[in-house]
């Protein structure tokens, strides 16, 4: 944990207070939602399933959000799934997109639920 607080905190306002606001509400949209430290960044998993990210690339705050490759239906044998993933770009200066954010989540937890 120690390692992804200092992730949060090495960033400069206001990029570290967005951050921190975006942990609290994705931690607090369901209790089975865990954080981890992936790719160098904050990863959010539900039952062990990637459920998505945090990333600061510049000046560019993205949240993204994924459909984990071992939650997709294999068709065909042959055919070698990849995570799929959807970000938005969230403005530190404005609002946050709460309704948004909690809409994604839901929906990708349900994804992650009916497979």
């Amino acid at each position: 944990m120690k390692t992804l607080e200092a992730y949060y905190l090495s960033k400069p306002e206001p990029y570290q207070s967005c951050l921190l606001a975006l942990r609290d509400i994705i931690l607090s949209a369901n209790p089975a939602i865990c954080q981890v430290r992936k790719y160098q960044i904050p990863f959010f998993t539900y039952n062990d399933n990637k459920l998505g990210y945090l990333w600061l690339n510049g000046k560019k705050l993205m949240m993204g959000f994924c459909i984990d490759k071992k939650l997709q239906i294999a068709m065909n044998a042959d055919i070698k799934h990849k995570d799929q993933y959807e970000s938005i770009q969230i403005d530190p200066n404005a609002d946050l997109p709460v309704d948004l954010i909690l809409q994604k989540l839901t929906y990708y937890i349900a994804m992650a639920e009916k497979l």
